[in-house]
């Protein structure tokens, strides 16, 4: 891959160069310029180059959150269950990944009607021949057409999305699920669930048509991952200890925080790639406004949710800033090529807000999520999808397709209400279609480990090893 690289890096700078020692020599003073058809094809060449080592480095970046995710989960773990928080988080992307190729691509973005891909089934199909642009993404998977990397740019770039999906999923349940069981609803919601409604929003399906908007995947990635994982803790039910016998909750806290804060440092690098790498395309003026909207969001997370908890916790709990630094992340990710830098802000800061809310009152209500991923993932993907349709604003949405206006810059109610009408949509179908795989998971082969592994961890029970083996951790008492 890293040669791959050197040499997409070479022939761009070969290209640029040429263009600046020729064009003194085709364009004569006071001459119209000499525009053949070999420098139209030079000029043509080097912009999807540079737009398909932008989308790689950046899908490159997605894949590394992986690593975040693993990190911040397992730092948020108790010590006993690491080994298999981090065995999912490994695993998870190579199911991802073989689900996404078999079916849930063409389910995704193949051409078909409004509610699924029906061309392109089962592998990615079409002949790309051209190194350069490709031909077969003018065939069965026209839905992404819009941007001219070539083929498998695209399926890479879309892949480490539909990874990310299903890993958030992972610590959700973290604990006390069965390993295999969590392997096989990853393989069904990256194949079936996440391109279904993903086709409906990026596939060209009726949410786009009837004027939805998306630009990241704060819903098609991660209100979809969230209301997965709502729907296993609900049948899961919470961890042992969890909940008192009165209802009150018994905090099980994490057992390294500083791999959770690396893990969390990991993302908000990570999302420079999920954000502005949407694009597909290198155009500096989108790549630098959606990375300073990106990273102010992320900005103003951290800071309200550690002013949010220091005032109703009354000390400022670091997992509720880590997380107030994520929220602000997934807020973002919908409207960040269509908001200006100061409406950034104004999402970060209700998105740092809200998570600190949302983790009280998930544990008020008894559903146990150990790392708070809902709070993260399902309330503040809701709350950015609705964002757009409240503050986007034309001067800054970048290229042709763009928005309506928000409410709050004149735009009326209807963008609103799309966005609303999407949410609760992927929401219904999501959370109904998950609690059932997940209760024919149960049935089939079992979902949750023994009283006994529970208690004794997760590492020695589907592992076989410990996290920490040969050290002795002291609590004090």
């Amino acid at each position: 891959m890293l040669g791959t690289l050197k040499k997409y890096c070479r022939t761009v700078l070969l290209a640029m160069g040429t263009l600046a020692v020729l064009t003194p020599l085709l364009f004569a003073e006071g001459e119209s310029p000499a525009f053949t058809p070999e420098l139209a094809d030079a000029i043509g060449n080097s912009k999807v180059m540079a737009d398909t080592l932008w989308t790689l480095v950046t899908a490159m970046l997605v894949f590394w959150m992986n690593a975040g995710f693993g990190m911040l989960e397992a730092g948020l773990q108790q010590a006993k269950n690491c080994v298999n928080i981090c065995a999912k988080n490994f695993v998870v992307f190579a199911i991802a990944s073989m689900a996404f190729w078999v079916i849930g691509w063409g389910l995704m973005f193949g051409s078909g009607n409004g509610f699924l891909g029906l061309d392109g089934l089962w592998f990615v199909g079409g002949a790309d021949n051209s190194p350069l642009t490709g031909d077969a993404y003018q065939g069965a998977y026209s839905s992404i057409a819009w941007t001219g990397v070539p083929l498998w740019a695209k399926f890479f770039f879309q892949l480490v999305f539909a990874g990310t999906a299903a890993t958030i999923v992972s610590g959700a349940v973290g604990g006390r699920i069965i390993f295999t069981s969590f392997v096989a609803f990853s393989f069904v919601l990256v194949a079936i669930l996440y391109p279904i409604t993903g086709h409906w929003i990026w596939g060209g399906g009726w949410l786009a048509a009837r004027g939805f908007w998306d630009f990241a995947g704060s819903t098609v990635v991660h209100s979809v991952g969230g209301w997965a994982a709502l729907a296993g803790i609900l049948v899961l039910g919470p961890r042992i200890g969890k909940f008192r016998s009165d209802g009150s909750v018994n905090p099980i806290y994490g057992h390294n925080m500083a791999l959770a804060t690396l893990g969390t440092f990991i993302l908000w690098l990570g999302w420079f790639g999920f954000n502005p790498g949407s694009t597909m395309a290198a155009v500096p003026a989108d790549m630098a406004r959606i990375c300073v909207t990106t990273n102010m969001a992320a900005a103003a997370g951290t800071v309200a949710s550690y002013l949010t908890a220091w005032l109703l916790l009354g000390k400022p709990d670091l997992s509720m800033i880590l997380n107030g630094c994520l929220a602000g992340l997934v807020a973002i990710t919908a409207p960040c090529a269509f908001v200006s830098v100061g409406s950034s802000v104004v999402i970060g800061l209700v998105a740092g807000v809200l998570v600190v809310f949302a983790v009280l009152f998930f544990d008020k209500i008894q559903i146990d999520d150990p790392v708070g991923a809902l709070s993260v993932h399902l309330a503040n993907g809701i709350w950015g999808t609705l964002s757009v349709g409240l503050f986007a604003s034309a001067p800054f949405a970048g290229g042709a397709a763009q928005p309506p206006l928000g409410l709050l810059y004149g735009g009326g109610l209807k963008s609103f209400i799309d966005q609303l009408i999407g949410v609760a949509a992927v929401g219904v179908f999501t959370f109904v279609v998950s609690y059932i795989v997940w209760q024919v998971i149960k049935t089939v082969i079992g979902i949750r480990v023994s009283r006994e592994e529970e208690i004794r961890g997760l590492d020695i029970g589907e592992h076989g090893m410990e996290a920490y083996a040969d050290f002795q951790i002291f609590t004090a008492k």
